[in-house]
């Protein structure tokens, strides 16, 4: 059993200015970290789910990235107003937040 319910990673990485990749920390990644932090705690999910800073999740392009494991879902252009629909929709409930998911998640229409 692994010791947490839900493990949440936030890519805060941050490259030089001028990179052509870019980053999520311009893009808002500590703040987007720091409100699932609030927000957990506030919840008491402490010990339960665990959100952590991560290095480059390489999928810049859509960045802030957020991946939530054991699923292995992966979110994308993610702004600390998300973070609670993420928290109550996907980490409580069990239901992907469609609307934020990277383009690689999403199903394909043969899929639905």
């Amino acid at each position: 059993m692994p010791p947490y319910k839900r493990h949440v990673f936030i890519c805060t990485n941050r490259r030089p200015d001028g990179h052509p990749k870019g980053c999520c920390a311009t893009k808002g990644a500590e703040e987007v970290r720091a409100r699932f932090k609030e927000e957990m705690q506030k919840r008491g999910l402490k010990g339960q789910m665990r959100a952590n800073a991560a290095g480059c999740l390489d999928t810049c392009p859509f960045g802030v990235a957020v991946v939530v494991y054991p699923e292995g879902t992966w979110y994308g252009g993610v702004k600390p107003e998300d973070v609670t629909e993420i928290i109550e929709e996907h980490l409580l409930e069990g239901r992907p937040v469609e609307r934020l998911l990277m383009p690689f998640q999403k199903p394909k229409p043969s899929e639905e």
